[in-house]
């Protein structure tokens, strides 16, 4: 099955970072409104898609939908924006990127962004360090009158790039978590006949500590959570062996735990088993750092099931994340089988 572009395309180049997901709210309504029963945005701003079935057995999805990202906190008398980063940004992936400035009409403002340092011209051979994240400024090329006019505190920023074919991968900035937002729609889409309640759900604010998430699943109370999220992908120089963790090309990756949480084992179970039975590639996952949704809400309501279903990418949180179609495709049928079957899990331990 091909994957759709035109979707994950529109999914990773629109900007939204955490708190701010109101286009990305737009696409998750205007897509769930086609594939459940109903729709409704949480007062924390996630988009929750109900397709109804059993009242016992409700499965949780939880994709997210921010990235990181920044907000503008200053603006010089030269009309330069300094900014307040949201979710881990590394400076050694900052330098030297194009940016988009959202501002509060919805204006996209292309802009430079660089670190306040010497250039090699002038630096006279002496060694410089590499900068933090609050050196970085923003250059939108306006006079300081009209970048105060267009851009207020609290206007967002994201990285400039767009979603290209590399070989077999997909590669664009924000893939984090738009492919799993992707994969929770085709999901959802290619199911079939289920008996479970299962809530479609497009979580807001996740790379500031898994709020958004949390919020939904308390109110939803499901019996089970399934999120999707990328995970690391270490098959390349300076990676591999015991550190790998994934591979690109190798299947979806079923977890068994990150430092959020340790996934539910029957839970576990049965995913592999349905991706054995069905032939579905995969390969199983243990992330040393890093938290998904699942985390967030497995701790609800006295303990919920909980498990992420993980797409291996490269280069996470940069603006070059990197995902194979292959893996993706994999992830789609997977979950799609499980929506199928979750009516038939016991996962009481």
């Amino acid at each position: 099955m091909a994957i759709n572009e035109k979707l994950l395309r529109r999914l990773v180049e629109t900007p939204g970072v955490p708190g701010r997901e109101e286009q990305q709210r737009e696409i998750a309504r205007e897509e769930l409104e086609t594939l459940t029963d109903e729709v409704r945005t949480d007062p924390l701003g996630s988009v929750i898609g109900t397709k109804k079935g059993r009242d016992d057995v409700r499965v949780m999805i939880a994709a997210h939908t921010d990235e990181i990202g920044f907000l503008v906190r200053y603006v010089d008398d030269k009309g330069f924006l300094r900014l307040q980063t949201l979710g881990g940004h590394d400076p050694a992936n900052m330098v030297s990127q194009r940016v988009l400035v959202t501002t509060a009409d919805g204006t996209a403002l292309r802009g430079a962004l660089q670190p306040a340092r010497k250039p090699p011209h002038l630096s006279r051979g002496q060694e410089q360090k590499l900068p933090q994240a609050d050196e970085f400024f923003v250059d939108l090329g306006m006079p300081a009158e009209e970048v105060k006019d267009a851009v207020r505190i609290g206007d967002y920023v994201t990285m400039d790039r767009t979603l290209e074919k590399v070989g077999a991968n997909y590669m664009s900035k924000a893939m984090d978590d738009r492919i799993g937002v992707f994969v929770m729609l085709e999901a959802v889409r290619s199911m079939g006949e289920h008996e479970a309640t299962v809530f479609a759900a497009a979580t807001s604010q996740e790379e500031v500590g898994l709020r958004g998430a949390t919020a939904s699943g308390s109110a939803l109370e499901p019996t089970v959570v399934v999120a999707l999220d990328i995970t690391l992908a270490m098959d390349v120089p300076g990676g591999g062996n015991e550190n790998t963790i994934t591979e690109l090309g190798k299947g979806a990756a079923i977890k068994i735990m990150d430092s959020s949480l340790i996934c539910n084992p029957k839970l576990v179970e049965h995913f592999r088993s349905i991706a054995e039975r069905e032939g579905i590639p995969h390969q199983m996952e243990i992330l040393p750092a890093g938290g998904t949704d699942a985390g967030g809400v497995q701790r609800l309501h006295g303990g919920i099931p909980s498990i992420t279903l993980s797409i291996p990418c490269r280069y996470v949180h940069t603006p070059n994340e990197m995902v194979n179609e292959s893996d993706v495709q994999a992830c789609v049928d997977l979950l799609a089988r499980y929506l199928e079957e979750a009516h038939t899990g016991d996962y009481a331990l």
